[in-house]
């Protein structure tokens, strides 16, 4: 049975930013210019770094450069979850780096989510915020295996804090059909991520940060950022263009741009919520191989989101945010099985996003004091709070500020670079349906990971 959704708004960017309207264009750059730092990208890993550069050292010149509007990006189309959660995991870290370093990782990530809850607050900046925690739910049994062996695994990391719920606590807090259990995570809050992004523009441009939009950048070279319409020179270039990457000269398979697609229903009634809970407004994901998220918005809706198709050949990105009917139905029918109390509550709009995908599935953070070129991203979805960290970390760098940040082990990692096409385009499509035959497989039952997923795990190495 094919979810009719026939009135749903598909892209203009985001719902996020529909609903609160597109920010006025910026200027262009004009010409040449030159700066202490420039910064190509102004989604959130370029305006915090912007911002925390500015306030260690007000004197700076620094310039953006934004190919649409600030926020355009992944940062303005995300399902607004602040979480601690490490990308790629911490094994890694604890094999390149030792034990410790990947729990300093760890911890530095939770700090994180209250520290971006810390500056909307001293800055004035509203967007929605509200700390819930994380709810990972199980609905069938293989799930539940996996979730049992990943709070049992996390019981040997400081810092996670996950709690075990059965399926009677996970109702106390929000009723999902089928839920057969759950773990809870404090180190996440929900927000709207346009107003965060809107507001965290405004903040860096009040301190005296130049944003130039309608401005795409073609080529970074050390002391240089190079667009049609003039060049930036600046001590220090920064890459801050996560999806986006694969658009820039010899950074085209540097990281690859996933798409992640979202819906969003209207306003449920009280009547809905009376039946669903979900008054602690924690955010939601699951299990699943091709796992979704969601959170209740301020205003009473239900944003989620997951997988569509997952990889354009190319690594061709798409602009405005428009997405296929299939996904928009797909999505329709998991709300609806995970929410039966929001079935007759119509999907209001859908849209997608790329986010940044490193060939090992980790992110990093990194400068090059030779030549004065610098990164961050990589996220894979996690990127709201990490690229606070990133910011951070960045400015520290710059600066020559040796922090504890900027030891901490995802600066200057490295990943090997994706697969020439169409290998990557047929890994990528073979891993994502590999990833739904094995959800299929394990809906009908049986306690153990289907088998097609270990070996896509392995193929991904995730």
């Amino acid at each position: 049975m094919r979810e009719s959704v026939p009135d749903t708004r598909n892209g203009g960017v985001s719902f996020w930013w529909q609903q609160i309207g597109l920010p006025p264009e910026r200027a262009s750059l004009q010409g040449d210019h030159t700066a202490d730092v420039c910064i190509v990208g102004a989604g959130f890993t370029g305006l915090w770094t912007a911002f925390y550069l500015k306030k260690l050292d007000p004197s700076l010149r620094v310039v953006m450069l934004e190919a649409r509007f600030a926020g355009f990006g992944a940062s303005g189309r995300n399902g607004g979850w602040v979480n601690g959660d490490v990308t790629g995991g911490r094994a890694r870290y604890e094999a390149s780096h030792g034990r410790q370093a990947a729990i300093d990782h760890q911890l530095a990530l939770n700090d994180t989510v209250d520290e971006v809850l810390r500056v909307l607050t001293t800055e004035g900046i509203d967007a929605d915020v509200q700390k819930g925690g994380e709810l990972r739910v199980a609905r069938t049994p293989a799930q539940m295996g996996r979730m049992r062996d990943d709070a049992e695994g996390e019981k040997a990391w400081p810092g996670t804090d996950l709690v075990v719920l059965d399926a009677h606590a996970v109702s106390e807090r929000v009723r999902i059909r089928g839920v057969q259990g759950a773990v809870w995570s404090p180190h996440c809050a929900k927000m709207h991520p346009a107003k965060l992004a809107r507001g965290l523009a405004a903040v860096v441009e009040g301190l005296g940060v130049t944003i130039f939009e309608n401005t795409p950048v073609d080529a970074l070279l050390p002391g240089v950022a190079r667009s049609a319409a003039g060049i930036v020179r600046a001590t220090h270039v920064i890459r801050a263009t996560e999806g986006f990457t694969a658009n820039l000269a010899h950074e085209h398979r540097t990281w690859l741009p996933m798409n992640s697609s979202m819906i969003v229903t209207a306003p449920l009634p009280e009547s809905s919520w009376s039946q669903i809970g979900w008054s602690n407004y924690e955010t939601v994901g699951d299990y699943a191989h091709v796992f979704m998220y969601a959170q209740r918005t301020a205003d009473d809706r239900i944003a989620m989101g997951g997988r569509g198709v997952p990889y354009r050949f190319g690594s061709r990105v798409d602009s405005d945010g428009a997405t296929q009917k299939s996904t928009i139905e797909s999505l329709a029918r998991l709300l609806r099985d995970f929410f039966p109390d929001a079935a007759d509550v119509p999907i209001e709009h859908a849209w997608s996003g790329v986010l940044g995908v490193p060939r090992d599935w980790s992110a990093s953070v990194g400068l090059d004091r030779r030549t004065g070129l610098g990164w961050a991203g990589g996220y894979v979805g996690t990127g709201v709070a990490a690229a606070n960290l990133a910011g951070r970390t960045l400015a520290d760098m710059i600066l020559d500020r040796e922090t504890d940040l900027v030891r901490l082990p995802w600066v200057d990692h490295a990943a090997r670079r994706w697969e020439v096409e169409p290998l990557r385009w047929m890994a990528v499509h073979g891993l994502y349906a590999a990833y739904r035959a094995a959800d299929r497989a394990e809906s009908r039952g049986g306690e153990r990971t289907a088998r097609v997923a270990k070996i896509a795990d392995a193929i991904a190495r995730r």
